[in-house]
């Protein structure tokens, strides 16, 4: 993959849940990821060489991975349709990194489960539910993960549709996710191939209203497996806790709502995600943090 060594970082940083994340690994080699295709488990390794990037994949899965992993890296992507416009602060960003991409893992169930289990917590609460299910319910990667003085020793595989399903539900109260998280992510497992086909060329329709029609499944969630999954540039991260007022300081110098968030990005329908990573990669001032930290919940029954 000639020229894209700068894009590693770039596109497996959205995918990071933590930094203990079970699936996905940094390391001084590269990358280490633990995946599934339509084909089965699989590992991924990921790595520079010069201006290259160089992917090796183990498992069942290794040949659909390897042969996805262009589309990883934003080769489907189209940034020629993008016009940054006049407002200065997004085209010096895009002045700075006019070789951004925006990648896809074309994987739905493995981007909503993980987003579903995120909803309205803290990310140590989410992270931390998602490591207990991952290493309690997932199962370890194939091929030289399983030497223990391995970089990707310990990893999961993210649980499959039946997987998921087969989740008790003390399990996952356990963790620390209620019903009402669940209940998007089981949502998803149940529908099963139909998931998956919103990332394929067979799906014409309005992807966002797909997820949203998903029990549990808002704005914010379906943004966020848009993003991940099918690499939609227009995918702004809306509901979220930070991102709304981190655009709006970027562009006005004002932390403002989501609803004026919206209008300020009215001219650029069709490429607001892509103008969310030019703006939150780029350096530049970030207002403020205000109050307490959130405390973390329980969720278990009086």
């Amino acid at each position: 993959m000639a020229g894209a060594a700068r894009l590693l970082d770039v596109s497996m940083r959205p995918l990071l849940r933590g930094a203990g994340d079970p699936c996905l690994r940094r390391t001084d080699g590269g990358w280490w990821r633990a995946t599934r295709s339509p084909y089965g488990p699989g590992l991924q390794h990921i790595a520079r060489d010069g201006d290259d990037l160089v992917v090796t994949c183990w498992g069942p899965g290794a040949d659909w991975l390897a042969d996805q992993a262009p589309r990883l890296f934003g080769a489907a992507d189209d940034p020629d349709a993008f016009d940054p416009g006049p407002l200065r602060a997004i085209a010096d960003a895009h002045r700075r990194r006019p070789w951004l991409r925006l990648g896809r893992t074309d994987q739905v169930l493995e981007a909503l489960a993980p987003a579903s289990i995120e909803q309205v917590v803290t990310g140590a609460e989410a992270f931390g539910a998602q490591r207990l299910l991952a290493h309690r319910f997932g199962e370890r990667p194939a091929g030289p993960a399983s030497d223990p003085s391995h970089p990707a020793h310990g990893m999961r595989i993210p649980l499959s549709a039946q997987q998921w399903l087969a989740v008790p539900s003390w399990e996952f109260l356990r963790a620390g996710v209620e019903q009402r998280r669940t209940r998007a992510l089981l949502a998803g497992a149940r529908a099963g191939r139909s998931l998956e086909r919103l990332a394929t060329d067979a799906f014409d329709g309005d992807v966002d209203a797909a997820l949203r029609s998903l029990p549990g499944v808002g704005p914010w969630t379906a943004a966020n497996v848009r993003q991940r999954a099918l690499g939609d540039p227009d995918a702004w991260s809306i509901g979220d806790y930070h991102v709304g007022g981190l655009i709006s300081y970027a562009l006005v110098g004002e932390t403002l709502d989501d609803a004026a968030v919206e209008e300020l990005l009215t001219p650029y329908a069709g490429q607001r995600y892509r103008v969310e990573v030019l703006l939150l990669s780029a350096p530049g001032p970030r207002p403020d943090r205000h109050g307490p930290r959130r405390s973390v919940p329980a969720h278990f029954p009086n």
